[in-house]
């Protein structure tokens, strides 16, 4: 799993602070999450194939999080794109996207599915042979979710010592890979487990926007891999944090630790803070193992 993070930061686009986007590439598939604005200026300085981003992930309908998503889809457009693109997000994002296309008379020549969301309990958005997608419902001042992405339990791995004096057949290989064991043409069975190893474990990841300190989460986190979790203020301004429905640095490590994650990544920073250090001091008082976020920063798992 790769994570580019394009932006982190909250509220307004500055000239070195980026509105949320994340790029999230995962079992072959290259997935955009959230699209603040000039979201398609970062994939380009990032050098992303931007043909393969076939679906888009939208939490909710503030700008800092989808204000980019109508110059995308526009760009591609005129880029000549053919395949489908399928766009997930709040109920009214297909108005406003189609809107937009509509009094510029710019409709697309590639297929545009909105997929829009309403529901307040989690569901599964996407899902295919190799991974799963679904909302983590959140608690902001509109319908917002987070989402998860996790990978489904691979095919068993050959031990090539084991199955060396076997001379087996690719369909032979093929069994052992699906966990079942063998049979010889002599008639001998021999126990899977004893010519393959366990597949490495699904690895998930878990993207929280905007959300309030939201203690239901902390269920569908459980065992989660990497957790990037908002964390706009600190806490000298919890009081801004619960008014505004955000979360501080503190409580989000609150959620990673209860939730028992791997790995927590900090983002989507007031621009009203100058260093961003206090965030991950705070937020290690609780929880260890946290990273900071930066426009630009790239994560390598597995």
């Amino acid at each position: 799993m790769e994570l580019t993070i394009l932006g982190c930061h909250s509220a307004t686009p500055r000239t070195n602070t980026h509105t949320t986007s994340q790029l999230v590439k995962m079992q072959q598939h290259q997935f955009l999450v959230d699209c603040g604005e000039a979201t398609q200026i970062r994939l380009r300085q990032h050098k992303a194939k931007l043909f393969s981003i076939n679906h888009i992930f939208i939490s909710h309908l503030h700008g800092d999080h989808f204000y980019g998503l109508i110059g995308l889809v526009s760009s591609y457009r005129l880029m000549g794109r053919t395949t489908d693109l399928h766009i997930y997000g709040p109920k009214g994002i297909k108005e406003i996207i189609l809107l937009q296309l509509k009094l510029a008379n710019s409709w697309t020549d590639y297929g545009l599915y909105f997929h829009e969301l309403e529901l307040k309990e989690s569901v599964c958005v996407f899902e295919d042979e190799k991974i799963k997608v679904s909302t983590l419902p959140l608690d902001h001042r509109v319908y917002t979710n987070g989402f998860l992405f996790e990978e489904k339990l691979g095919l068993r791995k050959i031990n090539r010592e084991a199955v060396a004096a076997l001379d087996l057949s690719p369909a032979a290989f093929k069994t052992l890979q699906q966990g079942k064991d063998l049979q010889l043409p002599s008639g001998k069975q021999i126990a899977n487990s004893s010519l393959t190893f366990d597949p490495a474990p699904p690895f998930k990841y878990a993207f929280c926007s905007d959300t309030a300190y939201h203690e239901p989460l902390v269920e569908l986190l459980q065992g989660v891999d990497v957790l990037y979790h908002e964390a706009t203020f600190l806490e000298q301004h919890r009081d801004l944090a619960a008014k505004t429905k955000h979360t501080t640095a503190l409580q989000a490590a609150k959620i990673a630790k209860a939730a028992q994650v791997g790995t927590l990544i900090l983002g989507h920073y007031s621009t009203r803070y100058k260093e961003k250090q206090a965030f991950l001091d705070e937020a290690q008082t609780e929880f260890p193992n946290v990273v900071l976020a930066e426009d630009g920063k790239h994560f390598s798992y597995g």
